[in-house]
């Protein structure tokens, strides 16, 4: 049996290491998004370029909210360690 699988499955073995190594970025990836240093170091580079006068205050804003939304999950998505919040009484979350 051994022999049978190891013919059947040795032509699988690049697909098996391409599925393997996407596994690999995406781990890196979702480190890297969810490091609260690289956060940090985005959100000050951020300051920085409004400070510079590169960015508007609006652009500032919306890559300070797109950063921290990164670093949380997306919006409505329960990220293991994260609080769920409840919408006040008399409003009703959409979707």
């Amino acid at each position: 049996m051994g022999l049978i699988s190891l013919i059947f499955g040795l032509p699988l073995a690049p697909v098996k290491g391409v599925i393997r190594l996407g596994e690999l970025i995406q781990e890196q990836v979702e480190r890297q998004t969810h490091d609260p240093a690289v956060v940090r170091r985005r959100l000050e580079e951020i300051e920085q370029a409004r400070a510079a006068g590169l960015i508007s205050e609006e652009e500032e804003a919306r890559a300070m909210k797109q950063t921290l939304e990164s670093m949380m999950g997306k919006p409505g998505q329960v990220v293991p360690g994260q609080v769920e919040t409840v919408a006040p009484a008399g409003e009703e979350e959409e979707g």
